[in-house]
């Protein structure tokens, strides 16, 4: 026997697991297709795709640890959301719930989708599922960072365009509720988000009620 090291080949245990950055990769070329545009960065972009780049990013700034499945969740949180448009459904807040209902379940399902067609494993698929619905949203640590995530977005990147022309008091209501739904670690990052004219009034005003 030689006195050379003893190397061993790494184990064969089948296909190599899907690749975290594929499964992003391929969100983003479904979110291309958005007919919509939005101002970004680089000029327009289809805006599910600028979306689901910003909630990533802001996912990274706020939730370094997160796993797999909520960075897979994150991104795909607006998944070809154009399809079904808002004026699809009703008027009126039954409407406009029923509309955000079927959004989550649609959204679930394209993920599902798109990562079984990339060999994702059922469990994680179902797990990226169950936070996309926002299941047990206060009782689960991942779902309550994803709506932090998305709270956050909104008061970063939508906020100011939409309070444009709004009246104060509804912009106001709309900031109390947006701040209940999120959690202490997502208020903590709101605080530090670099607002300021208008919707830095409006924020000093909700929370101050």
């Amino acid at each position: 026997m030689s006195g050379e090291p003893l190397t061993l080949d790494p184990p064969t245990t089948g296909p190599a697991a899907p690749d975290l950055a594929e499964a992003l990769a391929a969100f983003d070329r479904a979110n291309a297709a958005d007919p919509n545009l939005e101002d970004g960065p680089e000029g327009p972009q289809p805006k599910e795709l600028l979306y689901g780049r910003r909630m990533s990013a802001c996912l990274a700034q706020v939730y370094p640890e997160a796993s797999p499945a909520l960075r897979l969740a994150a991104r795909a949180q607006h998944l070809e959301r154009w399809r079904i448009p808002r004026k699809s459904y009703p008027d009126g807040r039954v409407g406009y719930l029923t509309w955000r209902r079927d959004l989550k379940a649609f959204h679930a399902e394209r993920a599902a989708e798109i990562l079984r067609g990339l060999g994702f494993d059922e469990a994680v698929i179902g797990r990226v599922g169950a936070l996309l619905r926002k299941e047990r949203l206060k009782q689960d640590p991942e779902a309550q960072a994803l709506e932090d995530v998305a709270c956050l977005v909104f008061l970063t990147h939508h906020f100011a365009g939409f309070a444009e022309g709004q009246d104060d008091g509804k912009m106001i209501d709309i900031l109390r509720k947006t701040w209940r739904k999120m959690s202490d670690r997502g208020h903590q990052a709101a605080l530090a988000l670099p607002l300021d004219g208008k919707p830095l009034q409006l924020l000093e005003a909700a929370l101050a009620g």
